[in-house]
């Protein structure tokens, strides 16, 4: 057996174009979906196709983006894990700049603590510029746990990870605070474009999102999340940009929201954790990097802003995916079908347009 790296092959497609608007940039592109389960293409191809219909297009606004990272630190007790704690909260311009000291990229943006019994946890919240920021992170708290034990009394060194970040775990944490870009996209379909191309009403999705996405997910004990399927796109989309696969499991926690407006139809997804890097591991293979190139993330700009435009893009994708699903569902017997007839083709051909 050889002992060079191998690369897996998945099928991939380039979908669309979609069309993006927002707080990060005006965008017109197709987007490539690695994956097994072929009629991802088609279906996301029908939401793109949608979105070329409206002006505006999917609006995408990015409202937060952080990268964290959680140490854990032991103390005798639990009143001397409060008093570190408080010295934490009275040293964070000191630890920014320590953090500064492991790259000119990463930057402390804040921390999060939580004390059980004598263990106290410490969440740090980075600003990463264009990488994903994994092990950036890393670097810069295992370089603030060291500061941290030398600096405060009556604590010892518990882990580098202490589970509260949260990385690759659904976690209620992630919903509420965040963990990489924050994106939310929304799109107003007129009701003309709901029936043509959805063959379906703004209120029957509205009625299908509340009983399936939100009542569904609350019985089933979902965390922070009310969504049919987004972790299928972002899967798609993160294999075909070199991107960790993994980070889907806190990127699927998103809800969906479809309002029927007069017969318009308002369909919205709020995506909290995208974790997505256009520099670091994974970007340096061939198709990486020319999918990056096409999708415009490989352009000269100030440090973070590929990235931004990658996760608005990967926002906007998970939007056309989730919209298609719906619309299907609210129709006896359509998902089976067109299910039927995809996989069964042994051609496959470019979707979209």
């Amino acid at each position: 057996m050889s002992d060079a790296t191998a690369v897996a092959s998945v099928p991939m497609q380039w979908v669309g174009p979609l069309r993006i608007t927002g707080n990060i940039a005006a965008i017109e592109t197709e987007v490539p979906l690695a994956t097994y389960e072929s009629p991802l293409w088609p279906s996301v191809g029908r939401g793109a196709r949608i979105s070329m219909m409206v002006e505006q297009g999917i609006v995408a606004t990015l409202v937060d983006e952080r990268m964290t990272r959680s140490v854990l630190v032991r103390a005798q007790d639990a009143q001397t894990a409060h008093l570190a704690a408080l010295e934490l909260d009275a040293r964070l311009d000191e630890l920014r700049g320590i953090t500064r000291t492991c790259g000119k990229f990463v930057e402390l943006i804040g921390f999060h603590h939580e004390i059980t019994a004598n263990l106290l946890f410490i969440r740090f919240e980075f600003t990463t510029g264009d990488a994903s920021g994994h092990n950036m992170t890393t670097l810069a708290a295992d370089a603030l746990l060291t500061h941290i034990l030398k600096a405060i009394p009556g604590i010892s060194y518990g882990s580098i990870s202490g589970n509260y970040c949260t990385d690759k775990k659904a976690t209620a944490i992630n919903g509420i605070l965040g963990r990489g870009k924050n994106v939310v996209t929304e799109l107003l379909i007129p009701r003309d474009i709901v029936h043509r191309t959805l063959h379906t009403s703004a209120g029957a999705i509205a009625d299908l999102n509340v009983r399936k996405n939100l009542i569904g997910t609350v019985l089933a004990g979902g965390i922070r999340s009310a969504n049919a399927h987004y972790a299928n796109m972002l899967l798609g989309f993160y294999l075909a940009t070199g991107q960790d696969a993994a980070n889907i499991v806190e990127g699927s926690q998103g809800m969906t929201v479809a309002e029927d407006r007069d017969g318009d139809l308002y369909f919205a997804c709020t995506v909290p954790n995208l974790i997505v890097g256009t520099v670091g591991n994974g970007k340096g293979l061939d198709f990486v990097e020319e999918n990056l190139t096409r999708l415009g993330c490989r352009s000269p700009r100030e440090p973070g802003e590929n990235a931004r435009r990658l996760a608005v893009i990967a926002a906007a994708t998970v939007l056309c995916g989730e919209l298609s699903l719906l619309a299907a569902q609210t129709i006896p017997g359509e998902l089976m079908r067109s299910h039927v007839r995809l996989e069964r083709r042994h051609e496959t051909t470019k979707i979209g347009g």
